[in-house]
C-alpha cells in the first residue's frame, strides 16, 4: 500500500464468492491497492442472514466498513480503493481511474450489460430463454471481437498500460471461456487468448483465488 495511505482503523469485511467474476474485479482491485480485509466467502445458494441484513441486493462483493458504512457494488468497491491508495491520476497504479474517457465507460457498461447477459445464457441456458446456447454465444462474440480489435492496436484494451477496464472485464472474459474452452481456443481471437493468458497467470490474480472455508455465522442463543 501507498505509505501515504492512513490504515484503517479496522478492517473493513469483504462478503464474496471465489469464482464470481464480479467479486474477483473486487477483489483484485483491494489486493492490487494493498487493501486487508476480513474475507467471507459466502454460498450463494445459502446466503447468511448478516449478508441479507446489510445489503438489500443481497448479492457479493459487499464491502462493510466499521462505521457500518456499505459497498455493494463491485466498481465502487474498485474505484474506492484506487481513489483512496493511488489518487494521483499520472501514477500508473492508478489503472486509469482519473481520467477515464467516455471509450472506457462503454466498455465496462457493454460488459456489464449485454455482453453478461449473453454470457448467462450461453453458460446456464435459462429455460425461459428462446435461444440456443449457441446464439447465446453469437451475439457474445460481437463484444468480443471488438476486445480483439482493440488488442491488436495495444498491450492492453486502452493502450500499454493496465487500466481498470481491463481487470474489470477480464474475470468474465475467463468465465466465457470456460464454458468451453476447447472452442474458444480455436477461435481466431488470439489477441484477446493472449490478453486473458497474461490475467490468468499473473500474481494479482492467482492471489485473489486462494481457496477460503465458508464462512460460517455464528448463532447466539439467548
Amino acid at each position: 500500500m501507498n505509505s501515504m495511505v492512513k490504515p484503517l482503523n479496522k478492517l473493513p469485511i469483504l462478503y464474496s464468492f471465489r469464482r464470481c467474476p464480479y467479486a474477483i474485479r473486487a477483489r483484485m482491485a483491494l489486493a492490487h491497492c494493498g487493501i486487508e480485509v476480513q474475507l467471507r466467502e459466502v454460498l450463494l445458494a445459502q446466503k447468511p442472514d448478516a449478508l441479507l441484513r446489510i445489503s438489500a441486493k443481497a448479492s457479493v462483493p459487499v464491502l462493510v466498513f466499521a462505521d457500518s458504512a456499505v459497498l455493494d457494488e463491485s466498481l465502487d468497491i474498485m474505484h474506492w480503493a484506487i481513489n483512496r491508495t493511488y489518487p494521483q491520476g499520472t501514477d500508473p497504479k492508478n489503472w486509469g481511474l482519473s481520467a477515464m474517457s467516455p471509450a472506457a465507460h462503454r466498455l465496462i457498461e457493454t460488459n456489464d450489460g449485454p455482453f453478461k447477459l449473453a454470457l448467462d445464457g450461453y453458460k446456464y441456458n435459462p429455460a425461459e430463454s428462446n435461444k440456443s446456447p449457441q446464439d447465446h454465444r453469437a451475439d457474445a462474440q460481437i463484444f468480443l471481437a471488438e476486445l480483439d480489435r482493440l488488442l491488436c492496436q495495444n498491450k492492453f484494451l486502452l493502450g500499454d498500460q493496465i487500466s481498470l477496464v481491463d481487470v474489470a472485464i477480464f474475470p468474465f472474459i475467463r468465465q466465457f471461456a470456460g464454458v468451453d474452452q476447447l472452442w474458444f481456443d480455436k477461435t481466431d481471437y488470439r489477441k484477446l487468448q493472449q490478453w486473458l493468458a497474461f490475467f490468468m497467470h499473473s500474481e494479482l490474480f492467482t492471489q485473489v483465488m486462494v481457496k477460503h472455508p465458508v464462512w460460517q455465522e455464528k448463532v447466539t442463543i439467548s
